[in-house]
């Protein structure tokens, strides 16, 4: 897949500037992408377009904007995020057969209704019960900030040192604000694609490609990949220290309200990454949410990959159906809503 297959997202609030680097490294290094909006209106509605080069910052969504939700993060502006659950071994009793089926039956009406795909991935910490929907690879889009953020710390945990305050403030802007700057010069810190390639070698993810060049927007990747990598995050053992985890925790935790959609929808209290762009050859929109949320008394890692929804706000109410959907079926209740799309 070539760079030109990615559409470009409109611009958002994460689109600030990137802080200069101390050591003089990163002015190199750094490729200022500016994001623009084009709204161009029609019966069919509005077609969003922009600018992707290595990701996105749109906070577009329904009516124009994702929504903003009144729930709680885990990790509350001024507190510190929740104690990870913890570590558990591969071995425990994952989910049913039946469950498993249940959880197909339910989202074959996205894909047959819209042609959206979608590919899921839940697990229960606390009881070791786990869930994995779809084998493909799908694109990242804004989801590789966190997958970025752990091969930067992996790198300083190797050097024996701690985050400079220029890689904390750019990681901080990069995560909380989806900002693509940011996102592009700590690609560049991280040595790009070969070494995010090497870092998911000590993470333990199998299936993602990063993407090339300076694109790190399309690096691909599946939903099973994307749930070690928040194994990695939230819980022990992990290749990433405690004070990393609690970093990545903190960061996840304190999403601009305007992206706490996606996974959030089935919990109270949450930690989370989205991400989101439109493809220019098929005009589909490709919408991603992974993180921790806490409902029904327990702790979830929840992982949605999407794409082929035609529109943004269509995906976003597909991510968010899913979760709660895939949530149900592993506590072997039924969804609140139908996952089918209207």
């Amino acid at each position: 897949m070539s760079p030109s297959d990615a559409a470009r997202p409109p611009r958002g609030t994460g689109n600030r500037p990137v802080p200069p680097d101390p050591s003089g490294r990163g002015k190199a290094c750094v490729r200022r992408e500016r994001i623009r909006l084009v709204l161009a209106c029609s019966a069919a509605g509005a077609l969003l377009t922009g600018c992707f080069a290595a990701g996105h910052t749109a906070t577009g969504g329904r009516g124009g904007h994702p929504p903003v939700r009144n729930q709680t993060p885990l990790t509350p502006a001024h507190s510190k995020p929740a104690q990870a659950p913890p570590g558990f071994p591969d071995t425990r009793t994952p989910a049913s057969t039946d469950a498993d089926n249940a959880l197909t039956r339910l989202l074959e009406p996205i894909r047959a209704q819209s042609g959206t795909r979608v590919s899921i991935a839940v697990l229960e910490p606390g009881t070791g019960r786990r869930m994995v929907h779809g084998s493909q690879t799908h694109i990242t889009a804004s989801l590789a900030k966190v997958n970025i953020l752990a091969a930067l710390l992996l790198r300083a945990q190797r050097e024996g040192r701690s985050l400079t305050p220029w890689e904390t403030s750019t990681a901080a802007s990069m995560i909380r604000s989806s900002d693509n700057d940011s996102a592009g010069a700590l690609w560049q810190r991280i040595g790009g694609g070969p070494g995010l390639a090497a870092a998911n070698k000590v993470l333990g993810l199998t299936s993602t490609q990063a993407g090339p060049g300076t694109h790190w927007g399309l690096t691909r990747t599946t939903a099973a990949d994307q749930l070690t990598l928040l194994k990695t995050v939230f819980a022990g053992p992990s290749p990433l220290s405690e004070a990393s985890r609690h970093l990545i925790q903190t960061f996840m935790g304190r999403i601009d309200a305007d992206q706490d959609w996606g996974i959030s929808a089935e919990g109270s209290r949450w930690q989370l990454k989205n991400g989101w762009v439109q493809r220019s050859h098929s005009q589909r929109w490709a919408i991603n949410s992974m993180g921790r949320v806490a409902a029904h008394g327990s702790t979830f890692y929840v992982v949605v990959l999407s794409h082929g929804s035609p529109s943004m706000s269509h995906g976003i109410s597909t991510v968010e159906r899913a979760a709660r959907t895939a949530v149900h079926a592993l506590r072997g209740t039924a969804p609140p809503v139908s996952p089918i799309i209207h």
